[in-house]
């Protein structure tokens, strides 16, 4: 019988693949295209996973260089800018390369943890009991497994066959087009794009008018990206760039000389017209969970998409694992939808909020305007920056207490080797604790540079901190049970 079967080789599926694999679990990944897409998604990473990234090695593999991540000075939050440069503790990175890049990123760490991928596979329906779950797909044998995940996107099969209902809203009155082009080379400066009769559209800002949005992306090593995003002008046929001239001369008052992309491909082509934002109900259904856009859909203004989906794959990976190991404590595995849920709930809160700021017509400006005042105040933005980061998550950690409990492990020394391996780590200040009959479990660290011992699970967050070993033996049973 196969451990973990994962209905979807994108990002997320593959993330939880390579949890699964560390942590000595066998996943099988079935995946509906035969080839990995070359369509264009998303254009990088936002937030807590970029540092998430770098504490599993994988950073690195992406950017090619050994430096750390570094928080950015500034991003931007329905059409804001978002000055971050005076936090001293700005929470908000980033990381531009193309969806399809860690896509292969991810295979590839995948295969080298012996993870099997099979292309060409479509989850067809499934049945489960009390011990396992059949799984029927297109061109081979039905499969037996202890879980099935669901983490085939918005459209999902498994939700569906799961008969998880999947609440929200779909809006129709939204078009956004979207093209890699070529401008002359004159319009073009760091400062951004200059447009005779309009002026100057900065890089990655979202510049908006009364009459809808501009954006200019100059992306690093590829054709820079315009996207222009307006209420009630929808289009006919395929997609042209006649069409999306036409639309920024409407959104920016003038004209733009756009011509066809001059680099190698693909090059993305394409109108969307309307949204959706989704929260399924549950993210699990007996031995049946869901990740990534199958749990929820929203809008990708921000970039929170994969920020979301990748953690949900790392906060789910340790807890199967170690259900399938037997070493889980009850209601482990229920954990993964009372602690990521709220954080879906989160994201398509303010994905929301900035695609109304984001709107056309007098009323929206007149919202921005006082918006606008409340961004000058520093607590605001570091408010808004933590919000789009997912930095500002808490998760309930029992009777464990402290500053540091139910959140993200602060960056201590050495950190980012420690966390590898994807075990639990007791990092001790004091040279006096251990971690008694879990130590097969749990790496006991010295870390003379903190100022409190610190319980980190799997997913680098504080389950317990102190300095005596008061309630440690408690956390270590809710977390990793009993001994």
């Amino acid at each position: 019988m196969i451990d973990v079967v994962i209905a979807g080789a994108g990002p997320n599926g593959l993330m939880l693949a390579c949890e699964l694999a560390l942590a000595g679990v066998r996943p099988l990944v079935l995946e509906q295209l035969r080839e990995p897409t070359v369509e264009q998604r998303a254009n990088g990473l936002v937030g807590q996973v970029v540092r998430m990234l770098d504490r599993r090695g994988l950073y690195g593999r992406l950017t090619g260089s050994a430096a750390a991540p570094e928080p950015v000075p500034g991003f931007v939050f329905g059409a804001f800018p978002l000055d971050l440069h005076d936090l001293p503790d700005n929470p908000l990175y980033t990381l531009m390369v193309p969806q399809r890049r860690i896509e292969q990123m991810l295979a590839e760490r995948a295969a080298e943890l012996g993870v099997e991928i099979r292309r060409g596979h479509e989850v067809l329906g499934f049945t489960q009991d009390d011990t396992s779950v059949t799984v029927e797909a297109t061109g081979m044998d039905a499969i037996e497994a202890a879980f099935l995940i669901g983490a085939d996107g918005g459209h999902s099969v498994v939700r569906k066959l799961a008969g998880i209902d999947f609440p929200g809203i779909t809006t129709d009155r939204s078009v956004s087009r979207s093209a890699h082009v070529s401008v002359p080379a004159a319009m073009v400066s760091p400062s951004g794009l200059t447009v005779s009769g309009f002026g100057l559209v900065p890089p990655f800002l979202h510049t908006r008018t009364e009459r809808g949005i501009f954006v200019w992306a100059p992306l690093p090593g590829r054709d820079p990206l315009i996207s222009v995003s307006e209420h009630d002008q929808p289009g006919e046929g395929e997609m042209t760039l006649d069409e999306l001239r036409a639309a920024a001369k409407r959104v920016l008052g003038a004209d733009v000389p756009l011509g066809p992309p001059t680099g190698a491909g693909p090059h993305l082509l394409r109108r969307l017209e309307g949204g959706n934002t989704r929260l399924a109900s549950r993210y699990r259904d007996g031995r049946v969970l869901l990740v990534g856009d199958a749990a929820h859909v929203h809008s990708a203004i921000g970039g929170s998409g994969l920020n979301l989906g990748l953690q949900d794959a790392i906060n789910l990976g340790w807890k199967l694992a170690a259900v399938q190991r037997g070493s889980a404590p009850e209601g482990l595995l229920d954990t993964y939808g009372t602690e990521r849920r709220p954080v879906g709930e989160r994201v398509t809160m303010h994905t929301q909020a900035q695609t109304v700021l984001t709107g056309p017509g007098g009323e929206i400006t007149a919202l921005r305007q006082l918006f606008g005042e409340m961004l000058d105040n520093a607590q605001s933005r570091r408010h808004i920056a933590a919000l789009i980061a997912g930095a500002d998550i808490v998760y309930d950690m029992g009777t464990a207490t402290g500053p540091h409990v139910g959140r993200w492990a602060p960056d201590v020394p050495g950190l980012s080797e420690l966390t590898r391996t994807g075990r639990p780590l007791l990092l001790d200040p004091t040279g006096e604790l251990d971690a008694g009959p879990w130590a097969d479990q749990v790496d006991l660290i010295a870390a003379p540079g903190l100022d409190t011992a610190l319980l980190l699970r799997p997913d680098c967050y504080v389950a317990w901190e102190g300095t005596a070993p008061n309630g440690l033996d408690e956390a270590l049973t809710l977390w990793f049970g009993k001994p």
